[in-house]
């Protein structure tokens, strides 16, 4: 493993598997992708919504010189299509689900053939015999051949507003990189905050927590903003990855933002895509959330704002840096502010179309225009600046394919819903809760244990709540928990279980490859910190929650 020179802008970053312009994941192992301050481009499948963003500029990808040594002679070359193992696996438990299985007294056929096809697909985005797009097509095809959904129904959601607000948000968060304004945010905050090391990681969770409305993505943000400029100041300070050196600093200040993190996207209903599945999911159950974005802002903050003020002095004090000071930081950050210079033209739109966008997102409602329509206004208003370009709108496949897969899931869960298949689990599920004479508060904490401890078994938080939110909603409902405060209740949970491992979501892949954390660290620290939020969401959010009217 070779150690490097960081710089803050287009810096290289050493990963576990070599060293690499960024970080790309995929499951099992951290592959090379590209990146620069201005955008990430990577090819993982740890997180699906944030770990494909952005364009690679003008870097030479090391994957192809590993591809190129010589294979022997005679040797043949790789299969190139689907993973064999994960696509038997993939298809075999649909298999068995429709044609062993016995369908349950209640469910019709098209339901049961429905849901083999829906396990499938789910199985396939946790595999990945194929990317999660062709997967998504393969299934929807099926579904479309075996005549179980007709091509209207297999592709209805592909109107539906939610999924087209995610996809703008995508070329947002693309806007934030090209204009250098997330790290500009990022660099002021360790100016103001970073003569300590607490500091230093006060400073990097809150400027997290203002960009991330933004950035619908934390593995975007980390890959694209934090990482670099925690590499930059751990370097400057000795201490260097896939060393021993990586304690001093480097190790303290990645844990600390990978554990803070998931409270800032948890807080903000635009901060990660998968609330915004969350949101379209309850929405289909009939769960209407009034004022969404205000009532999950309304929700989450009390409880988001004290998990980030608690984060980095807990962290200081079980895992302590070696290093306590750091007066050089908030000299780097104004070395490179310097360098940057002042805002510019396209900064300043950009930020005068996020601060315009957020403020319509909050007051929406009471002017009647929508949270989509406030998406496509600030996106216009980019595009009629020349601050992003139709063009890399077209040539950004994170957004594309976000819209593909997430439609196809979307619509096969809402089929499911309308066939009645969820309903039937749920109210059985409920039945039995019910039968242990439960209360509903009682049943909502068990129902968000067992949905937060089952990531362990994700390798992304999109496929979680594509195969479990949807079931874990109804059989809340079933049990008499309140409509609204089951979706957003299990919408954060969605977020907080992404640093209970380095594999269950996109920024974990990135924070463990960047060579601060050994596995050891992630899984202690990912489970005593995971213990600690969902603790403090249930006691103090549940106080709130009925402070602000939710039940």
């Amino acid at each position: 493993m070779m150690a490097i020179n960081a710089r803050a802008q287009g810096m290289a970053v050493p990963v576990r598997h070599g060293t690499c312009r960024g970080l790309g994941i995929q499951k099992g192992a951290v592959r090379c992708a590209m990146y620069s301050s201005h955008g990430i481009k990577s090819t993982g499948s740890m997180d699906r919504i944030g770990a494909r963003m952005g364009t690679i500029k003008g870097v030479v990808p090391q994957a192809t010189a590993a591809a190129a040594v010589a294979q022997p002679e005679g040797a043949s070359p790789p299969w190139p299509g689907a993973k064999i193992a994960p696509l038997i696996a993939s298809v075999s438990l649909g298999l068995v689900l429709n044609y062993v299985v016995p369908t349950p007294e209640g469910i019709t056929q098209q339901g049961w053939t429905l849901l083999s096809i829906f396990v499938s697909t789910i199985a396939g985005l946790v595999l990945e015999p194929l990317p999660v797009g062709a997967w998504a097509f393969l299934s929807a095809t099926v579904a479309i051949a075996t005549k179980t959904l007709s091509f209207t129904s297999a592709f209805t959601a592909f109107t539906n507003d939610v999924i087209w607000l995610i996809v703008v948000s995508f070329f947002f968060a693309k806007g934030f990189e090209k204009t250098g304004l997330g790290e500009r945010v990022a660099q002021l905050f360790v100016k103001f905050f970073g003569k300590s090391t607490l500091g230093l990681a006060y400073g990097l969770s809150f400027a997290e927590a203002l960009i991330a409305p933004a950035m619908p993505s934390t593995t975007a943000r980390a890959g694209g903003i934090f990482m670099p400029i925690m590499n930059s100041l751990s370097l400057n300070a000795d201490s260097k990855p896939n060393d021993p050196s990586r304690k001093k600093l480097g190790a303290f200040l990645v844990n600390t933002q990978f554990q803070g993190s998931v409270n800032s996207s948890a807080m903000f209903l635009t901060a990660a895509a998968q609330n915004l599945l969350c949101l379209k999911i309850a929405t289909e159950m009939g769960v209407i959330i009034p004022s969404a974005w205000v009532t999950w802002f309304k929700a989450a903050f009390v409880p988001a704002i004290i998990s980030l003020l608690l984060t980095p002095m807990i962290m200081y004090k079980i895992f302590p840096p070696e290093i306590k000071s750091t007066p050089e930081a908030p000299a780097l950050a104004e070395k490179r502010l310097e360098s940057m210079g002042p805002m510019s033209r396209d900064e300043k739109i950009m930020l005068g179309t996020m601060g315009t966008a957020v403020l319509l997102w909050v007051c929406g409602d009471a002017l009647g225009i929508s949270a989509v329509t406030t998406a496509m206004i600030g996106l216009s208003g980019l595009l009629l600046s020349g601050v992003l370009t139709w063009r890399e709108c077209l040539t950004y496949p994170a957004a594309w394919d976000t819209l593909f897969w997430f439609a196809i899931l979307v619509g096969m869960s809402g089929q499911l819903n309308s066939l009645g298949v969820i309903s039937h689990f749920a109210n059985q599920v409920g039945t039995q809760l019910a039968a242990a004479s439960m209360s509903w508060p009682q049943v909502f904490v068990i129902l968000n244990a067992a949905y937060f401890v089952l990531h362990y078994m994700f390798a992304s938080q999109t496929a979680h709540v594509g195969a479990l939110y949807s079931a874990f909603l109804a059989m809340s409902l079933s049990t008499g928990v309140p409509g609204v405060l089951a979706a957003l209740s299990l919408g954060v949970m969605s977020n907080l279980f992404g640093s209970l491992t380095h594999y269950g979501s996109g920024q974990g892949a990135v924070y463990y490859g960047a060579g601060y954390l050994d596995l050891k660290e992630v899984f202690k620290y990912g489970g005593l910190m995971g213990t600690f939020n969902f603790i403090l969401w249930m006691l103090i959010g549940s106080v709130w929650w009925k402070f602000v009217g939710l039940f």
